[in-house]
């Protein structure tokens, strides 16, 4: 390692899970930010050379980050969950038919962004919720919004990074704030924070699940709890309605057909869910089924995010199958 890269890595390598964090809000996926986080880092080794110290490293690479997303979002659509798909609730009896086509919003492992210790402060603006509302703002009104009001940067370094004049960027802000309201986004507690109580539902669960407990299941939910599993499009309201849907089209069968793992999403309580298969020796495995990010407000279950994509246990730090 040469001078120049011991240098770059003692500015830069701290900054990693905060950049990721940053771009995840950006983009809405965090496969995504984890490919641009590479792609960031090596724009700025490479150029690393040339930097004059005109702002902080951490300016200079929140500028590199911010126009690197800013070109991987140019002429690409949204990131929605269903429910923002602006469709009516779904009925749990019909099939329900994967859409591949649309990018989904994904979840951020809390995993993916190191010690827990270390990076608390940078969780607090990308509950799923938010940065589900986030999506819904071009991209450099998104980008004004989490420069000024989630970094804190001023109106005059925002106006730089993103090469705008200051009256422009405030413009930008403003337009944003306004379509976002006053950010009152419901969400449930981060998990951190979860009472004994909230806890004990977030282990009933997972258990339940395992136990193939369906009246248990329903009897966590909120009674307008909301059910959403992308790519799936439907959206399900209601326990009892989140209670057919499980009985009636979920592959499990019987107690034991599913393993639950808990890990943390966007600050929130999560379960990495193992469905059983077969392995090739005719033995039980349980394989990833569905990633669950869990809203718990008031002693119930009030939101369930279902995400199918493999990588993202890999995100979570959980296993890639279970063995019997």
């Amino acid at each position: 390692m040469t001078v120049d890269d011991q240098a770059f890595e003692a500015a830069t390598v701290a900054m990693r899970a905060e950049l990721l964090a940053h771009c995840y809000r950006m983009l809405g996926s965090a496969t995504d930010a984890e490919d641009v986080v590479q792609e960031v880092y090596l724009r700025a080794w490479k150029a690393f050379h040339r930097f004059e110290g005109r702002s902080s490293v951490r300016t200079w690479m929140y500028q590199i980050a911010t126009n690197t997303c800013l070109t991987a979002l140019d002429g690409r659509a949204r990131r929605p969950l269903p429910t923002g798909l602006g469709t009516d609730a779904s009925d749990p009896k019909v099939p329900v038919v994967a859409d591949n086509e649309t990018l989904w919003l994904q979840p951020l492992p809390d995993r993916a962004l190191g010690d827990p210790a270390d990076v608390a402060t940078r969780r607090e603006s990308i509950g799923l919720a938010m940065v589900a509302a986030m999506q819904e703002l071009p991209p450099r009104q998104r980008a004004a919004l989490i420069l000024r009001d989630v970094l804190a940067f001023s109106a005059a370094e925002t106006a730089d990074l993103l090469d705008m004049t200051v009256a422009s960027a405030n413009s930008a802000l403003a337009r944003a704030r306004k379509t976002l309201g006053d950010g009152a986004i419901p969400e449930g507690r981060r998990a951190a924070e979860l009472t004994d109580d909230e806890r004990r539902v977030w282990d009933e669960f997972c258990a339940a699940f395992e136990r193939h407990d369906i009246d248990g299941v329903v009897g966590l939910l909120a009674d307008e709890a909301v059910w959403e599993m992308p790519p799936f499009p439907g959206w399900y309201v209601g326990a009892e309605e989140i209670g057919t849907l499980t009985l009636t089209q979920c592959p499990a069968q019987h107690a034991g057909d599913i393993k639950m793992i808990p890990t943390t999403c966007n600050g929130l309580p999560a379960a990495g869910m193992y469905m059983r298969a077969v392995d090739d020796d005719g033995r039980d495995v349980w394989r990833p089924f569905q990633l669950d990010v869990i809203s718990i407000v008031d002693g119930k279950v009030a939101h369930v995010g279902a995400f199918f994509e493999p990588e993202l246990f890999r995100l979570a730090g959980l296993p890639g199958s279970i063995a019997d």
